[in-house]
């Protein structure tokens, strides 16, 4: 079963720019796992499989943005103590979300975590749908598939951190339908247990797009990917199974993110 999971979170003192980067995040999370599980948390630390979960960049509280805008993944200026903030964590697998159950039920609202130098308070977490929470939500697989249309031939992606793709040995950032749709399937067979041998890529065509390039200059090597909102159509003959599938990936998208950086902020993609 996927989650989405919303930390509503409040700093104690300010979060400067060096301390709002992927690696920063990602020492975070593991400091959560390792609260409850110091042996997961070290074996995440060390593994250069393919993970489990995602996170974002850290969020500013603000007014709801339109589906298809950009989250906030460079940080200028610090964040002032005080002020109410969100980070996105997904989780991919049953096993992992068990594992850190008694962090969610044993949230001590006072208990400070560390962000660089500064400390935060976690306040609440949010797991289910929300109006003005797009990025929280959670569904189990089988639920994910037997929801999927299998006569909506529009797929349409809102890329809210820069995507950026391994091609051989090099990255890419446009998201060609191959990318995109074989970077879901992949997530989707390792985790969801219900295992689409194959699907007709190349039935996908894009049909709208408004995306560019960004770069992001703060990790530990620069990075490039593409932000955005883009349209893909399924057209010719194409069997209900088989469009019902890729419903259920454009669906899944949400919780798997896309490409590179996933588990660093980078990779956060949602259907609209």
């Amino acid at each position: 079963m996927p989650y989405s999971l919303v930390l509503n979170l409040v700093p104690q003192s300010p979060i400067y720019p060096g301390f709002l980067t992927g690696r920063h995040f990602h020492a975070l999370f593991l400091s959560l796992i390792s609260s409850v599980d110091s042996s997961l948390g070290e074996y995440l630390h060390s593994s250069n499989a393919d993970k489990a979960f995602t996170l974002s960049p850290l969020q500013i509280q603000r007014q709801p943005k339109p589906h298809h805008q950009t989250l906030q993944f460079i940080h200028q200026k610090p964040i002032p103590a005080g002020t109410p903030c969100w980070w996105r964590v997904s989780l991919l697998d049953d096993n992992l979300f068990s594992q850190l159950t008694p962090l969610w039920l044993n949230l001590n609202p006072e208990h400070p975590w560390h962000l660089g130098s500064a400390n935060l308070y976690i306040t609440q977490i949010q797991g289910t749908a929300q109006s003005k929470q797009p990025w929280a939500n959670a569904c189990n697989y089988a639920q994910l598939y037997e929801q999927a249309s299998n006569k909506e031939r529009n797929l349409s992606f809102n890329f809210a951190t820069p995507v950026s793709f391994r091609q051989g040995g090099y990255d890419t950032f446009l998201p060609i339908k191959e990318s995109v749709f074989n970077s879901l399937l992949n997530r989707w067979n390792k985790y969801s247990g219900i295992e689409f041998s194959a699907i007709p890529i190349e039935s996908i065509y894009p049909s709208a797009f408004d995306i560019n390039t960004e770069i992001v200059s703060n990790y530990e090597s620069k990075f490039i990917g593409c932000v955005g909102a883009i349209s893909y159509r399924i057209l010719g003959e194409v069997e209900p199974l088989a469009i019902k599938q890729m419903n259920a990936l454009a669906d899944f998208a949400l919780y798997a993110g896309l490409g590179r950086k996933t588990t660093m902020g980078m990779g956060m993609v949602r259907r609209i």
